[in-house]
């Protein structure tokens, strides 16, 4: 018994009680790599994220999404509950983080967006990829209505693709992929990766390994951006394509990028409900009471790389409840 885990707990159960006072922690990640990214120092890698698992499941009682969400609207929750997630569909989550997970006993909601599925890529992978394998030390960019990027060192990427994808994000969605390929084309010689992403036979393998899977669109557009048309037809056919690959119905969605306001429209939620899902997950930080819009739940990553100072960040989390 660690007792600093045994302190962590207390704290935990005061900010979070069983019962119906209840906060719900909600974990969100992307990616787990196989070794640091040196363009992205704070992402998960398969060490770390088994840290960060042990860590989460010592102090909190961890539980599947929709069981959680069922039980926060009931009342029910124990202390300290906590659910796992991850979004858009990477492959990794399934060579690496999902046998992390089973190490630990540990239950994760998958959201996919499913047009990357099978060889698909992001539009920021697109990005990324290209920046990382960029030719030289500089990069000129005008043309494309961009700027002059400086790729010397990977903190020097790091800053020229954050600047981008925050230029191309908003973008509309045809546009967007455009604008990445031509990008992808100027900065770099080596061909993009098609393996990024899961494959159906993978999304099979999360799911018949007892995780859950649940929507996040087709082509991960940001809903705000679109009429109330586009957004039913991309999360509805979302929601049918993964019905279909799994045989279940799926009762849980995410929304792109996630922020409430910029990425989505608080009346963009009543068309998640009407589709027929059970709740949605925002990355609007936080966690949930029983007073919260269960199709606007909130969720929260710590970057902290330290084991102390990740649990730290998690309980201090509890503290902001939407």
């Amino acid at each position: 018994m660690n007792p600093a885990n045994e302190i962590y707990k207390l704290i935990g159960n005061y900010f979070s009680p069983a019962g119906q006072n209840a906060r719900l922690s909600i974990f969100i990640f992307h990616r787990v790599l196989a070794e640091q990214d040196p363009i992205f120092p704070r992402e998960a890698t398969a060490e770390s994220f088994d840290s960060q698992i042990a860590c989460l499941k010592a102090v909190f009682n961890m539980l599947p999404l929709a069981e959680a969400v069922t039980r926060l609207k009931a009342g029910t929750l124990p202390e300290r509950p906590a659910c796992i997630t991850f979004d858009d569909g990477y492959a990794d989550n399934v060579t690496l983080a999902l046998p992390i997970l089973k190490k630990h006993g540990v239950h994760a909601t998958f959201f996919i967006a499913t047009g990357y599925l099978n060889g698909g890529r992001m539009f920021n992978d697109t990005v990324i990829e290209a920046f990382r394998n960029s030719r030289g030390n500089e990069i000129e960019l005008d043309t494309l209505g961009l700027e002059r990027y400086d790729v010397s060192t990977p903190p020097a990427k790091r800053k020229a693709i954050i600047d981008v994808l925050s230029k191309l994000k908003y973008m509309p969605l045809g546009e967007r992929e455009e604008k990445a390929a031509q990008l992808a084309a100027a900065v770099s010689d080596v061909p993009p990766a098609n393996d990024l992403m899961m494959t159906t036979a993978q999304l099979r393998e999360l799911h018949h390994a007892g995780m859950g899977i649940g929507g996040h669109t087709v082509r991960h557009p940001i809903l705000a951006k679109l009429d109330a048309t586009a957004v039913h037809n991309e999360i509805a056919e979302g929601k049918e394509f993964l019905e279909e690959t799994l045989g279940e119905r799926v009762s849980l969605f995410a929304y792109p990028n996630g922020r409430p306001g910029a990425d989505y429209l608080p009346e963009q939620a009543d068309i998640v409900r009407k589709i027929g899902f059970d709740a949605a997950v925002s990355t609007q930080q936080g966690v949930s009471s029983r007073s919260t819009d269960v199709f606007q739940l909130p969720r929260f990553t710590p970057w902290q790389a330290n084991s102390s100072r990740f649990i730290l960040a998690a309980l201090q989390n509890l503290r902001r409840s939407v």
